[in-house]
């Protein structure tokens, strides 16, 4: 496992080596979160009803795919990508959810840097391509993707 050397607020695309990895992030989904979520954006009965989703298809309440994206995404924000140089993202590539996220799941991420190159046509950034994984306590992966990511380089 890789420490950043660099607080958030100081972290520029030199401070992402490819090939590092790190670990970061605790999130507890809990019943509530999963049925605010998923009232909103994915209603779906598996998602909203506890006494239905019994019978469907996971046997229980699940959390909607997107609400663990979410539960990533927070984590990636509050850990990963730095505070002064992200410069957004242009997508994400092979999102899956191999597991479902239960109430009471206890998630982390993985963030693997697969790619680590300097634009050739904007040379004031680089390009990270990150594999990204998240678990829940039993060291299932319930999410992964590969991130796409545009970072500012150190300023002169």
């Amino acid at each position: 496992m890789t420490e950043f050397t660099t607080p958030i607020d100081d972290r520029w695309f030199e401070d992402y080596p490819q090939g590092a990895v790190y670990e970061f992030g605790e999130a507890v989904v809990t019943e509530e979160d999963i049925i605010e979520f998923a009232r909103r954006f994915d209603p779906q009965s598996f998602h909203i009803d506890p006494a239905a989703a019994q019978h469907g298809p996971f046997g229980g309440l699940v959390a909607s795919g997107w609400h663990t994206a979410s539960v990533m995404m927070r984590m990636f924000v509050d850990h990963y990508l730095s505070t002064v140089s992200s410069l957004g993202s242009p997508g994400m590539d092979d999102l899956r959810w191999p597991r479902p996220v239960r109430p009471g799941d206890k998630l982390r991420v993985r963030a693997t840097i697969e790619e680590a190159r300097l634009s050739k046509s904007k040379p004031d950034r680089g390009l990270l391509r990150t594999h990204v994984e998240l678990f829940n306590a039993d060291d299932e992966v319930v999410m992964s993707a590969h991130a796409i990511n545009f970072m500012a380089v150190r300023p002169k």
